[in-house]
This record gives structure tokens, C-alpha cells and sequence, in this order.
């Protein structure tokens, strides 16, 4: 029995001893070191860069994303924007007292912001935008005297904005907007000194700043609880992340697109009819923008419990869309966007009421909201002419040189204003022929702008990518899933091929060779053969016109997105060198 114990207690102290040599390991990491590696334990995921955090190094100024003072081995910047971290911001991060520079902007922290913040006494930039950072901003961010730009936009943040931020007099850039903040903006102090841009998308926030008078006495007369950290956790901790090779197997895409369309037609389609009926009777309530929705919420929702399956006229990755007629002959389209988890609520409205707000007439109108217990129903403008997927490919109607280019020219100005003109700038990340509807003369306005960032979870991005927009997507967004203006020129671009030659991204006679359209206009271009992209069916095509036109969607589907033109250069040029080409013959789509 001894000499079992004794071959018991033997690896015991091997334990031991391995404990003390990993304590003495991290016992040697600088203080500011420890402070980070405590914020790395806060973090659950991330795109890596954050892996080679090593707590066995004496200072962590080698680290991915840290900079630290020459001499003193301080840390005296953090910069990990957009590199998909998920978790919360440990507390250690106030640790960091010669902090100057702390930028984690675009990504998916949650939970609040923490006080200890206010311990960075030397921080002159503070970038947290584009989370989902909820609860409150912590007065102590007042404490930071020596600020000089501040952005929190783009959080799940709630209550008032602290009095003590006016304290901060060094302050050049501070961004507030699209929150959920409450009450009236403090307006003595620097905070004065700013103006709308810096509160916008805050709906019940009031004050001088952004023209908009307060009623009944300031922050207390709101009561709006804050977005709780679970909520925000379980919302998006779990997010996909897009990943995909550039060589999908032509086959194995026909079948991934076949399964999704039955599933989506037997999820969205088949059975939606009694499913919205349910939505409406259990309790709805309609929210109207701008006044764009002449009618009594009453009136609404009793044309939406008539809707049924026969009113249904498209189903696509965000949702049914049915028709829904007005007494007085006017006609919208109604999108059903089933709710997937609790607690998106607020975030959902914050973003609809931002889509609310962007008119143009080359994108389509959302007018206003259905908010039911268990879906959302946007109200949109209905477009008579349907979508462009529709006319080229399912319709026998053809579409003559100027009709194509007509519609060419309003999806580039739709998608330049989201890009260039629209507060806050917009990528639309699902640039198709289905998402491009047109009116009664084949106008065309873009649509669905705004939802594939709003529906951004496990469920939608396997729809949206998966169920039609292979060929659409630029090789590094299926790389890494992050879009770009520049990804949405490369679809852009993949759209004008599209018009022009009347054939899907993927059609099957690509498939067969291992090429997607784009492909398709490369082995083209090798053999001088570009112009015979061109449908055979469209007439009237100019040479001048085509030359340019496909110059132009050569630079959009370039495969580095630094040599793709901003989408306001694409109009330049359409309508400088495209819409307007010098006289010439027609050109002859049988000709060399």
C-alpha cells in the first residue's frame, strides 16, 4: 500500500511543480500585459488575431494590434477594429493608464461599457462604433479631459447622454447616432458645439442641438430599459461567419440552390397565408413614416388579416411579399420578415426607422411597418413592372439596347446614393436581379437595401448567400465574409453582364464549362470575342455604347477591389461615355 501511495503522489508533485513554472511565466508579464490578456479572456470569438497573445512574453508591445511607448514598454495604443471579436469589454481594459489610442469599432462586442474606461486619463481617441454595446454611458467617460474623438454610434445604447461628456472641451469628433438614447442633450458645455449628424437615429432624444424641443421635462419623462447583456449575447455571440472557396463545384451549387429554393417555398410560401392571418389577430400595432401611409392603423390591419396565399407575389431569402390593396385603389407590397430571436426588437426598429428615412427615387420606398408578436410586415411601394430576374429570365417581353440601359443607369444611381449621398452610407450586400424592381415604364429602383445587415444571423446568411446570390458575390467576400462598397460594385458589375447578355450569373451553359459569368466575359475578352456577350434577342445595341458599357463592367468584377471605380464614377461614366455615346452604326449581333 505504501509504494502505492508513493507512485500516487509522484506525479502529484510533477503537477505541482508545472504550476508554480506557469504562475512564474505569468508572474514575469508586465502589468499592462496581464491587463490584456484579462481582455482577451472576455472575448469568445474572434478572426484570430488576437491568438498569438502570448502571456509567456515579458511585454505584450510585439502583440497583433498593440503599440507601446519606446522607452517605457507602456501600451499606449489598442487597434482591433473589424476583426470580429465577440464577447464583452473586460473591466482590465481601465488598467491601461498611458492609453491613448483604443479603437475596437466594427465588431461584435456586447454588453456594457465599462466605467473603468474612465481610469485612461491620457486617451485622446476612444472608437467603439458599429457593436452591440447596450445599458448606459458611464459618466466616467466625462473623466477623459483629454479626448479628442468619440464615437459610440451604431450601439444597442440606452438612457441619456451624461452631462459630464459636455466637460470634455478637446473633443473634435463625437458620434452618438443610431443608439437608443433618450431625453435632452445636455447643451451647456462642449456638447453645444455639435450638430445633427452627431445625434441622429436616437428617436426619443430632444434638445437644441438637433432642432427638436423636449416635452414634459427632460431625460426623466422617458422610460425606455436598457437592452440587457444577455440579450445582446444570445443575439450575437452566435453569428456566422461567412466562409466559402471562390471553386465552388458547379454541381454541388445547382444542388445547394434547388434545396434551398424547396425549403424556402415550403418555410415562406406554402404556408405563410394562415401564419400572417395569426400574426395580425394576436396583436399588432402599425408605425408610419412620415406620414407616408395615408390611412388609420385600423384600416391596415384590417386588409392584412385578408391577405392569404393568393395575395402572395414573391418569396425570397428575407421574406413572403404579398400585394396589399388599399380601399381607395392604392397598391403596396408587404414584406413578412419572421422574428427569429427575442430581444431584436428595438435594434430592428432603430434600423427600419433609418431605412425610413432614405428617399430617393431610385430606391424603393419603405413606408412603414407592421410590428406583430411573432413578425415584422414592411410596407413598400408596389412596382408594377415586377423585378428585373422576372423580365430577363422568366417573362417572354423583350428589352431593347435603350430599355437595358435604362435600368442599368437607375440601379447605379440607387446604389451611389446609398453608397455616397444617404445618411448613414449604406452597403447593400445583395446587389441582384431580383432586388432590382421596376415601374410601369422599366424604371428601375433598387430594393431590400439595408436587410441583409439588418437580418444578419446564422439563419439569413445561409438564405441570402446560398439561395441565389453565388454569382453575384466578389471572390473576398466569399473569402471572409466582410462586405465593401467595392463588394457591391463587383455585384453591381455582375448585374450589367446580366442585362446585357440576358443570362443568369450561373447559367448552365457556364456551369458546364466550370465558368460563372464572369468567367464567361474573360474567355471572351482573351479571344476578342467580348461583343458576342450581348444578348441576341436585344435590338438597337451601339457599338460605342456596348464598348464603353462593358468597360465599365470589366472594372467592377476586377478581382482586386482597390481597381474597382466608386459607384459615383460608375454613373459618371454612364452617363458621360454610355447613355450618350457618339453617332455611329447600329451594331449587328451576327457580325465578326
Amino acid at each position: 500500500m505504501g509504494s502505492l501511495c508513493e507512485n500516487l503522489r509522484w506525479p502529484l508533485h510533477l503537477y505541482f511543480l508545472l504550476l508554480c513554472t506557469l504562475a512564474k511565466e505569468v508572474w514575469t508579464l508586465s502589468p499592462d500585459g496581464q491587463a490584456l490578456v484579462n481582455f482577451r479572456s472576455a472575448i469568445l470569438n474572434s478572426d484570430g488575431a488576437i491568438r498569438q497573445w502570448r502571456p509567456e512574453d515579458p511585454d505584450p508591445c510585439g502583440w497583433k494590434g498593440v503599440t507601446c511607448d519606446p522607452k517605457s514598454k507602456r501600451v499606449i495604443s489598442l487597434s482591433l477594429p473589424n476583426h470580429k471579436l465577440s464577447g464583452s469589454i473586460a473591466p482590465d481594459i481601465g488598467k491601461l493608464d498611458r492609453l491613448q489610442f483604443l479603437a475596437l469599432h466594427d465588431n461584435n462586442l456586447y454588453g456594457s461599457i465599462p466605467p473603468d474606461l474612465g481610469n485612461c486619463s491620457q486617451l485622446l481617441s476612444l472608437y467603439l462604433q458599429g457593436n452591440y454595446l447596450s445599458s448606459l454611458i458611464p459618466n466616467e467617460v466625462g473623466n477623459l479631459s483629454l479626448l479628442q474623438n468619440l464615437d459610440l454610434s451604431s450601439n444597442l445604447l440606452s438612457g441619456s447622454i451624461p452631462a459630464s461628456i459636455g466637460k470634455l472641451d478637446k473633443l473634435v469628433v463625437f458620434n452618438v447616432s443610431n443608439n437608443f438614447l433618450v431625453g435632452e442633450i445636455p447643451s451647456d458645455g462642449h456638447l453645444a458645439t455639435f450638430g445633427n449628424n452627431s445625434f441622429v437615429g436616437n428617436r426619443e432624444l430632444c434638445g437644441k442641438q438637433i432642432n427638436k424641443e423636449c416635452k414634459g421635462g427632460g431625460p426623466s419623462s422617458f422610460s425606455q430599459p436598457p437592452v440587457s447583456e444577455n440579450q445582446a449575447k444570445k443575439k450575437y455571440s452566435g453569428r456566422l461567419l461567412i466562409s466559402a472557396s471562390a471553386t465552388v463545384g458547379a454541381l454541388l451549387l445547382v444542388a445547394l440552390m434547388c434545396f434551398w429554393g424547396c425549403f424556402l417555398y415550403k418555410r415562406l410560401g406554402k404556408n405563410d397565408g394562415k401564419s400572417l392571418a395569426m400574426d395580425v389577430s394576436g396583436g399588432a400595432s402599425i408605425v408610419m413614416f412620415h406620414g407616408d401611409l395615408p390611412y388609420t392603423s385600423k384600416d391596415i390591419i384590417k386588409k392584412l388579416e385578408m391577405l392569404n396565399e393568393e395575395h402572395i407575389i414573391g418569396t425570397g431569402g428575407f421574406g413572403t411579399v404579398y400585394k396589399l390593396a388599399m380601399d381607395d385603389g392604392n397598391v403596396f407590397a408587404l414584406k413578412r420578415i419572421v422574428k427569429m430571436n427575442e430581444g431584436f426588437d428595438r435594434f430592428f426598429e432603430r434600423e427600419l426607422e433609418i431605412l425610413g428615412s432614405i428617399k430617393h427615387r431610385s430606391l424603393v420606398n419603405l413606408r412603414g411597418y407592421c410590428n406583430s408578436p411573432t413578425s415584422k410586415l414592411l410596407i413598400y411601394d408596389f412596382l408594377p413592372g415586377g423585378s428585373l430576374d422576372e423580365v430577363l429570365h422568366e417573362r417572354s417581353e423583350q428589352l431593347d439596347w435603350d430599355a437595358r440601359l435604362n435600368v442599368i443607369m437607375g440601379a447605379a444611381k440607387g446604389l451611389a446614393y446609398l453608397h455616397h449621398d444617404c445618411s448613414p452610407r449604406i452597403i447593400h450586400r445583395d446587389i441582384k436581379s431580383s432586388n432590382i424592381l421596376l415601374d410601369a415604364n422599366f424604371g428601375a429602383r433598387v430594393s431590400d437595401f439595408g436587410l441583409a445587415k439588418l437580418l444578419e444571423d446564422e439563419e439569413s446568411h445561409i438564405t441570402t448567400i446560398v439561395a441565389g446570390t453565388f454569382g453575384y458575390l466578389a471572390p473576398e467576400y466569399m473569402q471572409s465574409g466582410r462586405a465593401t462598397e467595392k463588394t457591391d460594385v463587383y455585384s453591381f458589375g455582375v448585374l450589367v453582364l446580366e442585362v446585357v447578355s440576358g443570362k443568369r450569373p450561373t447559367d448552365a451553359s457556364f456551369i458546364e464549362k466550370g465558368l460563372n459569368i464572369v468567367g464567361w466575359l474573360n474567355l471572351l475578352i482573351l479571344e476578342n470575342r467580348q461583343r458576342e456577350i450581348v444578348d441576341p434577342q436585344c435590338e438597337g445595341v451601339q457599338t460605342e455604347s456596348l464598348d464603353a458599357l462593358l468597360s465599365i463592367a470589366i472594372q467592377c468584377v476586377s478581382s482586386a477591389p482597390e481597381d474597382r471605380p466608386t459607384m459615383h464614377r460608375v454613373v459618371q461614366i454612364l452617363e458621360s461615355e454610355v447613355t450618350t455615346p457618339c453617332p455611329s452604326d447600329f451594331y449587328d449581333s451576327g457580325s465578326d
